[in-house]
């Protein structure tokens, strides 16, 4: 019996190709945020007496299974052991925390993710960066990813199998 004339054909799959998504690594936790500035007497002063107390009182059990970024969104001068206490308060409740922004919490998970892939395995392939993701992936994952596979990979690409800018390309070998 003959192939059917209407077969679909991957090209993209056949092609040699390989595609590093960088989406696929964002954190399978939702990310929650504590803004120190709600614990603050008029949005300014820390006072740690009403703070420990705030922080008593607080129900801590809704940020089970979430990561939790602690931050200031004003300029307010917290000190350290402010994020110290909440960090403590979430651990008790086995809840990751990070002292900074949800942008730089990113920025380390992914810095931590790129240092830890084996790049060698990436050696002379064409590499895909998949693009246009739909969760924020920084563009410092990016750029890291790129500088990580770039002494191994063949070539570099950004965007769609089907559509991609080239970023890297390793000059051919002269023969002798």
């Amino acid at each position: 019996m003959s192939e059917p004339q209407n077969e679909l054909i991957n090209r993209v799959a056949n092609s040699g190709i390989e595609v590093f998504n960088l989406e696929d690594h964002y954190p399978a936790q939702p990310i929650a945020e504590i803004d120190l500035k709600d614990f603050l007497f008029k949005e300014l002063i820390l006072k740690e007496k009403d703070f420990r107390a705030q922080l008593k009182e607080m129900d801590w059990s809704q940020y089970i299974g979430k990561i939790v970024v602690i931050y200031i969104s004003n300029d307010a001068i917290i000190p350290v052991w402010a994020y110290m206490l909440i960090s403590a308060k979430l651990a008790d409740q086995g809840i990751v925390s990070f002292a900074g922004t949800t942008q730089e919490y990113l920025h380390a998970h992914y810095k931590a993710l790129i240092s830890k892939l084996d790049a060698e395995t990436y050696a002379e392939k064409r590499v895909v960066i998949k693009g246009c993701s739909h969760k924020p992936v920084p563009p410092s994952a990016y750029a890291a990813l790129t500088a990580k596979l770039q002494p191994f990979a063949q070539s570099i690409m950004y965007g769609e199998p089907c559509s991609t800018v080239p970023i890297f390309k390793r000059p051919r070998k002269l023969s002798k």
